[in-house]
């Protein structure tokens, strides 16, 4: 199949060219199985994260793209990966569901735990899975986990930060983003994929203090892990399910709503239901930094 023009895909400009060299890489490689074909194309490239750790993820991902686009035929998998089976896939984990119905100041001091062992993913996967409206599927690209526990270390939400939007007509707008701007900058947004507080937890203002904590201490941390922090943060609140009132409360600005688009639509042949935008800027310089400089 042929290719017109350039694509962005995974935030990285696809030429012809480059279709070429993924197609040469299979051809001359028929051992290679997909993992070996993505590393190779991530050192062809360059395509390394911020600590010059390859962004394998992301080029798996670019790579079944351009397979579900016609470009290429990859060869044929060792093993179907659990993550399409979505929330099936995930074991069950006993815990409490013992209610907590008491004032925020009784569970203070909060534990905000960056999920990184085995016991701690496999109960954040759970509980998301579980309890989110949304469910769980693995997240492609950089992001963080935050599990939330009270100071008797109970669970009480859940967090995940990932791969902003890429397109976003009222954010875009808000920012002054050109189209290149955006190609350039969106890796210092990150988007607040999956909020959840547990349905047997019913404290006031508990919400918004979670917001409020994460959002004091995430670019610290996305330093630590990928060696750059973000400027801002993004979310889209279901208007059909939510008001959106923690965020509010936790100084979120609400700057407009989706045009019932996904969040990764470059085709608008995907329809969802309308989103309200919330954006939280992590520094007073956030504009300049996301428009290098110019307004």
């Amino acid at each position: 199949m042929a290719m017109s023009n350039h694509m962005v895909i995974q935030g990285r400009l696809v030429s012809s060219d480059d279709i070429d060299t993924v197609r040469e890489i299979i051809v001359s490689n028929p051992s290679w199985r997909r993992t070996r074909i993505s590393q190779e194309l991530c050192n062809r490239w360059r395509w390394f994260n911020h600590l010059g750790q390859p962004k394998d993820m992301a080029c798996r991902s670019l790579l079944l793209k351009l397979e579900a686009k016609g470009y290429i035929t990859l060869p044929e998998r060792k093993v179907i990966p659990v993550n399409g089976l979505h929330n099936r896939s995930i074991p069950v984990i006993h815990h409490d569901i013992t209610p907590i119905e008491v004032s925020l100041k009784d569970l203070l001091p909060l534990s905000i735990e960056i999920v990184r062992g085995k016991d701690s993913l496999s109960l954040f996967c759970y509980l998301l899975s579980r309890y989110h409206y949304l469910g769980y599927r693995a997240t492609v690209g950089e992001n963080i986990k935050y599990l939330i526990r009270d100071r008797f270390g109970r669970p009480l939400s859940c967090v995940l930060f990932g791969s902003a939007a890429w397109k976003v007509g009222c954010r875009d707008g808000y920012l002054g983003w050109t189209k290149e701007c955006r190609e350039r900058r969106l890796y210092l947004v990150t988007n607040n994929m999956r909020f959840l507080v547990l349905p047997w937890v019913t404290v006031s203002h508990l919400a918004s203090h979670i917001l409020g904590r994460i959002a004091r201490r995430i670019r610290k941390d996305w330093v630590e892990r990928y060696g750059h922090p973000v400027a801002l943060l993004e979310t889209f609140v279901d208007i059909s399910r939510f008001r959106g009132i923690c965020y509010r409360a936790a100084n979120w600005q609400h700057v407009g709503q989706t045009k019932g688009r996904s969040r990764n639509d470059r085709y608008n042949n995907l329809r969802v239901p309308v989103k309200d935008v919330y954006l939280y800027p992590l520094t007073p310089h956030y504009r300049e930094i996301l428009t290098d400089g110019h307004h």
